[in-house]
């Protein structure tokens, strides 16, 4: 005789993040008074590799929302008859613990996000501080307006606004914790100036080099930044930050032997060191019977493709795949280090990745 299906629960999804040691004592009660689905719409998709795909019925619709998954909650901007790419999601609840707590937040302290998106994170930091000291930003006024009722609803009345989360925020003054729900290509000097000396921004990274980051910066006494990667994350980047996976690329192909297998550079310590040394390469890849098939990509016109146990092939001008080689033997000279050996500076002037000690800045390559 068959059971019936048991539909997961959020106290069994708050318990399991608690289990997994993301959710200390305080930040449990405060999930476990903020039910996740109070923040997630009726129509939402799954992300999956290829496509979003639209979860139907009471019993789908809770599976996913009280499981440790991203809800895509809304498509091309919320555009009409697009391409069905996800723009805006209720984040990974695993993610978002993660981040709460690197944000190392104390009675009492201000708070800016982000990208309110859904309004979920912005609750939670309401329950654990207090709607006066949390304040949010969203771009999309549809997605604030949905954000703004389901925190209304919830009894949450944090300061709100709609605008551009790059710009500060008029009037606002020094905070002592930024948060960002969306990844950014780099971190804008500007919202560093919205935090007060020895404030914490916690940010994720865009994919440009395979994978993105997740950093922890302390804003310092001359208003720059620093501090370490905490490993990776994947978020829809702010707008402002959109590019195309990969350039255009020009040229004829020219096939030569492998002599590296591409399924190794699919590491978050690598993607971090490439991407200081090969500044604008960019890299994509999909799995293969034998291992993966990556892609990469430069402004220039060049590009390369290379297949688990196949020739690479390479295109336009210069020859990128041997760059790419090049800086995995000196990553790997370097002993691999992991991600967590990196960390980021950012002044008004740019942002450096470094290896081990913000003084040792990971200079560009020449190609």
């Amino acid at each position: 005789m068959s059971t019936p299906h048991q539909v997961p629960t959020y106290p069994d999804l708050v318990r399991a993040l608690a289990d997994r040691g993301l959710l200390n004592g305080r930040w449990r009660q405060v999930f476990e008074a903020v039910p996740r689905s109070r923040f997630v719409p009726a129509d939402v998709w799954r992300q999956l590799p290829d496509r979003c795909e639209p979860v139907v019925g009471t019993d789908a619709w809770l599976a996913l929302v009280n499981s440790d998954e991203p809800v895509v909650t809304q498509l091309d901007d919320g555009a009409v008859g697009g391409p069905g790419v996800a723009t805006s999601s209720n984040s990974m609840p695993s993610m978002v613990a993660r981040m709460l707590g690197l944000l190392d937040v104390g009675d009492g302290m201000r708070v800016l996000e982000v990208g309110t998106g859904t309004g979920y994170v912005a609750a939670l930091l309401c329950e654990r501080l207090g709607d006066d000291l949390v304040h949010s930003v969203e771009l999309d006024p549809v997605v604030a307006r949905q954000a703004a009722d389901a925190l209304a609803r919830t009894g949450y009345r944090p300061h709100l606004r709609v605008g551009d989360g790059e710009q500060p925020w008029p009037g606002l003054g020094p905070v002592d914790r930024l948060i960002s729900t969306c990844a950014l290509r780099y971190v804008p000097y500007g919202l560093l100036r919205q935090v007060r000396p020895g404030g914490v921004v916690v940010a994720p990274l865009a994919r440009e080099f395979w994978s993105g980051a997740l950093a922890q910066l302390r804003v310092q006494d001359d208003g720059t930044a620093a501090g370490p990667f905490r490993g990776g994350a994947t978020y829809m980047p702010m707008r402002a930050h959109r590019v195309p996976d990969l350039h255009e690329v020009r040229g004829r192909g020219r096939a030569r032997a492998s002599g590296l297998d591409p399924a190794r550079l699919l590491d978050l310590g690598f993607a971090l060191f490439a991407r200081a040394r090969l500044p604008g390469v960019r890299l994509v890849h999909k799995d293969t019977d034998e291992g993966v098939q990556v892609w990469v990509t430069r402004e220039d016109g060049s590009g390369a493709t290379a297949v688990t146990g196949q020739e690479v092939w390479q295109y336009g001008p210069g020859f990128l795949w041997e760059e790419i080689e090049r800086a995995w033997w000196e990553y790997e000279s370097a002993g691999r280090p992991g991600a967590e050996q990196f960390g980021l500076t950012v002044t008004d002037r740019g942002q450096q990745v470094w290896l081990w000690d913000p003084r040792e800045v990971i200079r560009p390559a020449r190609a």
